[in-house]
């Protein structure tokens, strides 16, 4: 497969806010209450999404803050970041800011690297891609026990120029969704930078991290009232054919 069909994807966050279960869910098919905490787990996979097939390179990174000093390089050179926390922990959001700042300084640093060498642009010529960055707030199915609304979860992604989403591991909510809209916008955002624009999606429309105009598509909101889009995952990626109904009240469930 060639290089624009591959894509990397770091997924990190505070340990115990359901990195591990998002990441089986989506490979496997699996799901367990059980914590073990993870010191780096890769994975490997393929989706079809409008058509195309991608090949997904998985890295699921520690949370504890004491094997956090192990992340490698390599994982802060990925195409796109996945940053979960647990509705359920005030705290677990809070922590994200710790992994959103080390993203945040590896991509400048690349980008000046980049300048130095050619006004912004690669050895390939194509302008810096900065990584696309996606927010999660996961363990959706747990109303009863929430600390973080949607909207506080929104204005934090919002503020970092990420998109956002809510999830549920368990229940299988918006999973495979997320991960098309993660492959969507680096397809997206490489596009942009081949074309010498040199900015990323969500760059484009600043704070907008429901959707952009330029985007192949947008999340879906967990707000009520909110403008909520049909991501179109074709039905091999989701792995089975629901009807439209019975999709509409999966997402449901972690609307409120």
């Amino acid at each position: 497969m060639d290089e624009a069909h591959k894509i990397t994807i770091t997924i990190c966050g505070d340990g115990g806010c359901g990195k591990s279960s998002i990441t089986l869910r989506l490979v496997r098919s699996q799901w367990t209450h059980e914590y073990d905490p993870t010191i780096e787990d890769s994975y490997t996979l393929t989706r079809r999404i409008d058509g195309q097939t991608y090949h997904l390179s998985l890295t699921d990174t520690a949370g504890q803050e004491e094997y956090r000093g192990m992340w490698a390089s390599s994982n802060l050179r990925s195409d796109a970041f996945l940053l979960v926390y647990d509705i359920t922990s005030t705290a677990s959001l809070d922590q994200l800011e710790y992994f959103n700042d080390l993203i945040d300084m590896e991509a400048e640093t690349r980008m000046d690297a980049q300048e130095t060498r050619g006004k912004g642009r690669d050895r390939t010529g194509s302008s810096f891609v900065r990584p696309i960055k996606i927010v999660a707030g996961n363990k959706c199915d747990l109303q009863e026990s929430r600390q973080v609304s949607a909207q506080v979860g929104l204005d934090w992604a919002r503020r970092r120029n990420c998109g956002f989403m809510e999830t549920s591991a368990r229940n299988t909510v918006n999973i495979e969704e997320t991960f098309a809209l993660i492959v969507r916008r680096v397809v997206e955002s490489r596009r942009l930078a081949a074309n010498g624009g040199g900015v990323t999606v969500d760059e484009t429309v600043g704070n907008e991290a429901l959707g952009t105009r330029r985007a192949v598509t947008a999340p879906l909101s967990p707000l009520p009232g909110g403008p909520e889009k049909e991501l179109g995952l074709p039905n091999q990626a989701v792995g089975g054919k629901r009807s439209r109904f019975r999709e509409f009240w999966a997402k449901l469930r972690c609307w409120r």
